[in-house]
């Protein structure tokens, strides 16, 4: 039993964080600080990536700047920076499920509100691009308003506040929401969120164990993964290669999705997809495999191999034993089998990507898939705290 399932709170209303929890920002602001440290003669390598999450526009220049040791000071980097971002954020995803959580609390009557630690001008920017955002959230707190940001609770408690919730501060507050450490329940993503064990309304769009995603696809030649696959396992997956894929795998939660699969010399296929770390295996790297659910008589290594994905299943979980990792795996693959023979599921069968010519982007998205999962959210959310 979960904890959220054992504690089966009720909530009286919900507070967002931005960055990391709805959008996916850290691949624009890694792309931001490459190019402007070449003017300085540096590489951007990612190092300071973990250090500047969560902190203000002006704490994470004082971080860069120290660590780059670059001619300048924190005020003219962040001069400097501002205008590039501000170019940049028009290009923000909303990560999986975010969109979906809005609408269905916002169709709920659910009072909503948005904390964020980046400055207002940032939060309106960038919710300008999400359709729906703005007029969603009934308070907004951003990191200026506030004395102190995050670690802080400060944004949160003032947003609380203005939604007319008094939550207590205790050592430990709980309440409704999620991350990936330190909460009352942890999920990978919104897509695993299950508001009714929070006395909320819960969502109605599962579909006999599946749910339903806006479709996205991903192609590439077939390449050899780790040889456990047929060895090890007994399930012949299809591997693709991550190269070029680091942000289709940073915007996308780990778990197992289903599909179309389609080997350009060999047809259309059923196909269960894990996307993921491998848990049982510690997996160093993420990797895409999937499970064409065919006998075939021979392998296709270097075939092009095209994907349409149109549902998710469950999270990446751990297992105890192999023997109950291949349990799990299979009931996937029943669970994939029966949903693709649904109307909804399908019509993707006929996708034009599926019968493109040979591929000349490793991904393409037909549309956004629109997760939760921050490292440091605030273990309250709104309405009912305490320990």
């Amino acid at each position: 039993m979960s904890t959220a399932k054992a504690l089966k709170k009720v909530v009286a209303a919900v507070i967002l964080d931005l960055d990391g929890t709805l959008i996916h920002t850290d691949g624009i602001l890694s792309d931001v600080l490459k190019a402007l440290l070449l003017k300085y003669g540096k590489q951007w390598d990612g190092r300071e990536a973990q250090k500047i999450v969560g902190k203000t526009p002006l704490e994470e220049a004082t971080i860069v700047v120290e660590d780059y040791e670059l001619p300048c000071s924190t005020d003219e980097f962040v001069t400097q920076i501002t205008p590039l971002l501000y170019d940049q954020f028009c290009n923000i995803k909303a990560l999986p499920g975010a969109n979906r959580l809005i609408k269905h609390l916002s169709d709920h009557n659910v009072p909503l509100a948005l904390a964020s630690n980046s400055p207002r001008a940032y939060v309106e920017s960038k919710i300008s691009y999400q359709q729906g955002w703005k007029e969603s959230f009934s308070v907004i707190i951003a990191g200026d308003e506030v004395r102190a940001g995050k670690p802080s609770p400060d944004i949160f408690l003032e947003a609380a506040k203005r939604l007319g919730i008094e939550p207590s501060l205790l050592p430990c507050h709980r309440g409704f929401f999620v991350s990936i450490t330190g909460a009352d329940e942890v999920i990978s993503s919104l897509l695993d969120l299950q508001p009714e064990f929070w006395g909320l309304p819960p969502f109605d769009d599962w579909i006999d164990g599946t749910l339903p995603l806006e479709t996205w696809h991903i192609g590439g030649p077939v390449v050899k993964g780790f040889g456990r696959g047929s060895k090890v396992l007994g399930i012949p997956t299809a591997n693709l290669s991550t190269k070029g894929y680091s942000a289709l795998l940073s915007e996308h939660p780990s778990g197992v999705y289903f599909g179309w699969a389609r080997l350009s010399t060999q047809g259309v296929y059923k196909m269960v997809m894990s996307i993921g770390w491998n848990p049982y295996f510690n997996n160093t790297e993420k990797t895409i495999e999937p499970w064409l659910l065919h006998e075939f008589d021979g392998d296709f290594y270097g075939e092009e191999l095209r994907l349409v994905i149109v549902g998710y299943i469950r999270p990446e979980a751990n297992f105890t034993s192999l023997e109950s990792l291949i349990a799990k795996i299979h009931e996937d693959r029943r669970i994939a089998e029966r949903a693709l023979d649904i109307p909804l599921y399908l019509k993707y069968k006929d996708d034009p990507y599926l019968k493109g010519s040979s591929l000349s982007t490793g991904i393409i998205h037909a549309k956004d898939v629109l997760l939760v999962g921050l490292p440091a959210l605030p273990r309250f959310l709104a309405g009912e705290a305490g320990c």
